[in-house]
């Protein structure tokens, strides 16, 4: 069989798997959150933090919540880190220091799983387990717990209530995160996914000699690290590693949840709202970008062209040779337009255009279908946009779902989507400067006469504001000024943008939904599914192009 077709062959694979989950799992999540009950589990959670389910919160209580739930779990997160070296099951490891504890800590709080360290060499089975992935569920249902409030805001009339923030919490990890993490990890054992509490063993190799190696809680993890789009492996090789991802058919199914959930969500987004066909609209949006990115990454692998030809003959430098070019694009594509940042290939290792479309899906502002919740309000705020240009061009004044965009909603998107540029660049020129952080580009000179260095700082930065988490291999970030700055970069990158999406919710739960007239732009068309993707290019084209011409461009046309 050749490559193409194998690619092909995935490709439709995944498209039918996602196709059959949409329906199903969409509705199920706009019911968990719209239900009027409480399941007993979840009383006695809410009984523990003494919160009140039922009281309906404004956007700053809402906000407030999401920022004091997110500070405990990063100080928690962090004296976890720092007191491993006297816990039990700490496999020999010292405590973190205390620079990469709080990138490590800001990391999982702010579902980037940024690692400066090899997992199976640092972190011990409690931090992995009542730490690292702990964070992975609850950060993962904030980020949807802030997706429905945006919605709700669309979808209330004069209230100004985005509904309760623990409830939202708690539900998205019980009845919807919890569930099916159960059933993938399960899946994953059965396929050969390592999940025990094993100490570090002295195993031999198969060219001679021996290496250590040690278990963990290996599936349960990487199950949640994929649905809950997080990305932080248990061992340094993340998804390229036999005990999280044995063979071709985990890899796909890795894939799939790394996607279901936020495609998913469109369909809870229309039921929400009351119209359906409006989550079909965001959805043939985000499909468009996938698929389009996926196409060209497939294509760009599949040329051999760029430094990876030049290096070993193909462009399969880099990539496992139990997935191909076919299942590494797959996957690639997904984890960097969604917030995961799992790897089953060496990223530095792509092609140089390859890198490039790496880098511009995150730049997008991974919305296509983007992280778990992050997504769909990302997706959300730039359809807020796409409708203010629409209202510009034909002189009238812009609404959406029956929800007048006027100036205070229009400022709220574009601080939006201007947080991120500015913290990717500005760090990204602040590194270029510093003589400390040049040092940390192993690659200056031996590829692409320092472009492929300049990639590598602003693959970081962009990784770490957009909180995907996936790197560049050249560069060694386990210094004092990349830990501290990429950690800040993450923190800010993550709540900055959810203040002003509450913002943005809390205004338009406040409006009186505007009747339909003649006039009204349907966004619920193909027409402007047309427009949103091209207000998206657009936009993220004029904002990166320069930075992108002079890191993978460069590189691709020298």
């Amino acid at each position: 069989m050749s490559p193409v077709l194998a690619g092909v062959l995935q490709l439709t694979a995944l498209i039918a798997a996602l196709a059959l989950a949409y329906r199903p799992l969409g509705d199920h999540m706009a019911a968990v959150y719209t239900s009027p009950r409480h399941l007993r589990i979840e009383k006695i959670v809410y009984r523990c933090i003494g919160a009140d389910a039922d009281t309906q919160m404004r956007w700053p209580a809402y906000l407030r919540g999401v920022l004091a739930f997110s500070a405990v779990g990063v100080l928690f997160l962090y004296l976890l880190q720092r007191v491993q070296g006297g816990m039990p099951l700490s496999l020999g490891f010292a405590s973190i220091s205390p620079d990469q504890a709080f990138n490590t800590a800001a990391s999982f709080v702010a579902n980037t799983n940024w690692q400066s360290y090899s997992g199976e060499q640092a972190m011990g089975h409690v931090v992995q387990t009542a730490g690292l992935a702990v964070q992975n569920f609850v950060s993962a249902a904030t980020g949807m717990a802030v997706a429905v409030a945006l919605v709700r805001g669309f979808a209330r009339s004069r209230t100004g209530e985005l509904g309760n923030f623990w409830a939202d919490l708690v539900r998205g990890t019980v009845r919807v995160l919890l569930p099916i993490a159960v059933i993938g990890a399960l899946v994953l054992v059965a396929c050969g996914a390592v999940q025990n509490f094993s100490g570090i063993h002295e195993v031999g190799q198969f060219m001679g000699g021996s290496q250590q190696t040690n278990g963990g809680a290996v599936a349960s993890q990487e199950v949640i690290k994929e649905l809950g789009t997080n990305g932080g492996g248990y061992f340094n090789a993340n998804s390229a590693h036999p005990f999280e991802n044995p063979d071709a058919f985990t890899n796909l199914f890795e894939v799939f949840l790394i996607l279901v959930i936020p495609f998913a969500l469109t369909r809870t987004f229309g039921k929400l709202v009351g119209n359906v066909r409006q989550g079909y609209a965001i959805l043939a949006t985000m499909g468009v970008i996938w698929l389009g990115f996926t196409a060209l990454m497939m294509w760009t692998e599949s040329a051999h062209g760029g430094p990876a030809l030049q290096a070993a003959g193909a462009a399969m430098e880099g990539k496992e040779t139990r997935f191909g070019i076919a299942g590494s694009s797959i996957f690639s594509v997904a984890t960097t337009l969604t917030s995961t940042g799992a790897v089953d290939s060496f990223h530095s290792s792509f092609t140089a255009f390859g890198g490039g479309i790496q880098l511009l899906g995150m730049m997008l502002g991974e919305i296509a279908p983007g992280g778990v919740g992050s997504g769909l309000y990302g997706m959300l705020v730039m359809a807020v946009i796409a409708v203010f240009i629409a209202g510009l061009m034909v002189g009238r004044t812009p609404e959406y779902l029956g929800k007048k965009i006027g100036t205070r909603e229009i400022k709220l998107a574009a601080c939006y989507i201007l947080i991120t540029p500015t913290l990717v660049l500005g760090f990204t020129a602040a590194s270029m400067v510093l003589p400390d952080a040049l040092g940390s580009m192993l690659n200056t000179k031996a590829l692409g006469a320092g472009s492929h260095g300049f990639s590598e700082v602003l693959y970081a930065f962009t990784s770490g504001a957009n909180n995907n988490g996936s790197a560049f291999g050249g560069l060694n970030a386990n210094t004092p000024w990349y830990n501290t700055t990429i950690g800040l970069a993450m923190l800010l990158g993550r709540f900055l943008p959810m203040v002003f999406v509450l913002a943005l919710a809390g205004s338009l739960a406040e409006q009186k939904p505007i009747p339909e007239t003649a006039g009204t732009l349907r966004t619920e068309k193909p027409l402007f599914a047309g427009l949103l993707v091209g207000t998206i290019l657009i936009i993220t084209g004029l904002t990166y192009f320069p930075a992108l011409a002079l890191g993978p461009l460069a590189e691709g046309l020298s």
